[in-house]
């Protein structure tokens, strides 16, 4: 696996298998570090997570230990039923953590039936009961789509305005109405900058493209919201097949 450094982070570039291997190996390494009974683990949405939550069941790559105790968040989520398609916190639920048999205690899912505000309102304190008062995630997982987006910081969000960006007690999380997507729950640039790791797991040529925007594109992070993660480059692993990383 071919590794490099960037004004971005690590970036890790190699096959399904590699990177599939290495986000197993973040989350044990993450869990280890954090302080017993405390680690909160936030997935994400998108095809590449389901397939490596199918990998992750196949392989059985994950520790006891670290399923036992970890905590299970989702970075963002649309407003929908745990039931549906479209839930991330669902499909992570019915692909990984029942498979696993995660303690169903140690599940946290947004409360979506309260609303999108009432929900985003009430997910910290879900997040600091387990990880302690303004804590952030101790590993968040994120996707990365062709139009540039990560989490549900899509562009022109009002979320990555240079007022939001720049303001001290900004919220670490938020409900955004994005337009033709309906209300999206997620986290924001300031709840990113409390995570303790991040990673962004990107594979095949649809991503290219976006890749290419985010480490060698000029447009402003408004344009391409991954670029936010500049901000937290200390902290990030970008793990890329070769296809997704064509372009760098």
């Amino acid at each position: 696996m071919l590794e490099l450094t960037t004004e971005y982070g690590r970036v890790c570039v190699g096959s399904t298998e590699e990177l599939f291997a290495e986000a197993a190996r973040l989350g044990g390494a993450a869990w280890a570090a954090a302080p017993r009974g405390r680690f909160a683990w936030a997935l994400t949405g998108g095809s590449t997570p389901k397939a490596w939550y199918r990998w992750c069941v196949d392989q059985r790559a994950l520790p006891a230990e670290t399923i036992a105790e970890t905590h299970w968040f989702v970075s963002d989520e649309r407003c929908v039923p745990l039931a549906s398609d479209d839930s991330n916190f669902g499909n992570a639920q019915r692909q990984l953590l029942e498979p696993l048999e995660m303690p169903v205690g140690n599940r946290h899912p947004w409360k979506v039936a309260l609303g999108p505000e009432v929900a985003a309102e009430g997910f910290p304190a879900e997040l600091w009961r387990v990880a302690g008062p303004g804590r952030g995630f101790g590993l968040c997982f994120l996707g990365l789509g062709n139009d540039g987006h990560t989490a549900s910081l899509f562009p022109g969000s009002p979320l990555l305005s240079a007022a939001a960006l720049a303001e001290a007690a900004a919220p670490h999380f938020a409900a955004v109405e994005v337009p033709g997507k309906g209300w999206r729950l997620t986290i924001t640039p300031a709840g990113l900058r409390a995570c303790d790791q991040i990673v962004v797991m990107a594979t095949g040529a649809a991503k290219a493209a976006a890749v290419e925007r985010v480490f060698r594109g000029i447009e402003e992070v408004s344009a391409v919201p991954a670029k936010v993660l500049r901000s937290c480059a200390e902290r990030m692993t970008w793990l890329l097949d070769e296809a997704a990383a064509a372009r760098l």
